[in-house]
């Protein structure tokens, strides 16, 4: 094996260290040196900053997230399921039918807990 097979390696090896070095330089020397204090705020809206960026939020809001990713997610399978449902037969559509028993009593508990409520 020769050693004339690593050079594209180390070519591009040169190259991947290269680019961000030379486009940080590049950027360094166009951006402003000095920022306003509008730029420093966390919120660049325009609209002053009334509390503090860090604020509490209401557990509530994570949990409505939660369940709504993981609703989210598994209807997603539905999809390729659909694409297939042909192909799959009786099977598939049965397989399917579970799928979404579970989905909608997962649902039902989240509801029946109290994790939709905003009272």
């Amino acid at each position: 094996m020769s050693h004339a097979q690593y050079i594209p390696l180390l070519i591009f090896l040169v190259i991947a260290i290269l680019f961000p070095l030379i486009t940080l330089a590049i950027a360094r020397f166009f951006r402003p040196s000095k920022f306003s204090k509008s730029k420093l705020s966390p919120y660049e809206c325009g609209i002053e900053e009334i509390t503090e960026a860090r604020e509490n939020f209401n557990v509530r809001y994570y949990v409505v997230a939660v369940v709504f990713l993981i609703f989210d997610v598994e209807t997603i399978f539905l999809y390729p399921w659909a694409v297939k449902y042909r192909a799959l037969g009786l099977f598939g559509f049965i397989e399917m039918g579970i799928f979404l028993l579970i989905l909608i009593f997962g649902y039902v508990y989240a509801w029946k807990k109290g994790a939709l409520e905003w009272e």
